[in-house]
């Protein structure tokens, strides 16, 4: 099991940026998948960012291609997703999730282990 926190969400306006991290104890940490996933109000939960237990796999929607950019450090078992050019079409509550996939799984259903979720709001 993997246990997960986020942090850095908060407000921010359009075009500025926002660093979320999703820090993780757990023995395993180094061995799972990680997505960012996200959920505004109405809409379903999607996946925006994964990268694969090393580092060297990626993946991102074509909402955020370019703007957001996501990573790990196995040493201090955190992840990060760096967020640039925000738009207010962000702004969702943002949660960080741990698979033992060895890809990068696509649906939620692949991934076990769930912070608590983190808000990043953008203003117009």
């Amino acid at each position: 099991q993997v246990q997960l926190v986020e942090s850095g969400g908060g407000l921010a306006q359009a075009g500025g940026s926002l660093r979320l991290s999703c820090a993780a104890s757990g023995r395993f940490f180094s061995s799972y998948a990680m997505g960012w996933f996200r959920q505004a109000p109405g809409k379903e939960r999607e996946l925006v960012a994964g990268i694969g237990w090393s580092g060297v796999d990626t993946y991102y929607s074509d909402s955020v291609q370019g703007r957001f950019t996501i990573s790990r450090d196995n040493a201090k078992n955190t992840v990060y997703l760096q967020m640039n050019s925000l738009k207010p079409e962000d702004t969702a509550v943002y949660y960080c999730a741990a698979s033992p996939s060895i890809y990068i799984p696509r649906s939620g259903d692949r991934y076990n282990n769930w912070g608590q979720g983190t808000q990043v709001t953008v203003s117009s």
